[in-house]
């Protein structure tokens, strides 16, 4: 599966335009690393646990929306976005979204 942010892929065409295809996931911190987070914002710093916390949602995220362009069809998915949400204190939601579409080799 193609993936990308751009909206056109050189040397390749657009034959089939199949729609929007989505994934997400609502991930939270133990509350030990929600604890050691907490002191680390006080002193400055990276915030590692969140970190990886993102890291694994966003991959979470594009799976499913990969999983879900499969499902119709699909070879790529183009004009790939996330967006992030806070659904509850200490839980957060992240969403990849982009544009099912079958490629092609363009002939020029």
């Amino acid at each position: 599966m193609f993936v990308s942010n751009m909206e056109i892929i050189p040397q390749k065409k657009i034959t089939r335009h199949l729609g929007l295809v989505q994934g997400s996931t609502v991930r939270a911190k133990h509350v030990g690393k929600d604890i050691l987070a907490g002191f680390k914002n006080l002193l400055g710093g990276e915030l590692v646990a969140y970190t990886e916390l993102m890291t694994e949602a966003r991959q979470e995220a594009t799976e499913r929306m990969i999983a879900q362009a499969e499902s119709v069809g699909a070879n790529a998915v183009l004009n790939v976005r996330f967006a992030t949400s806070s659904v509850a204190q200490g839980a957060a939601e992240l969403f990849a979204y982009g544009t099912a579409v079958v490629l092609e080799d363009s002939d020029t």
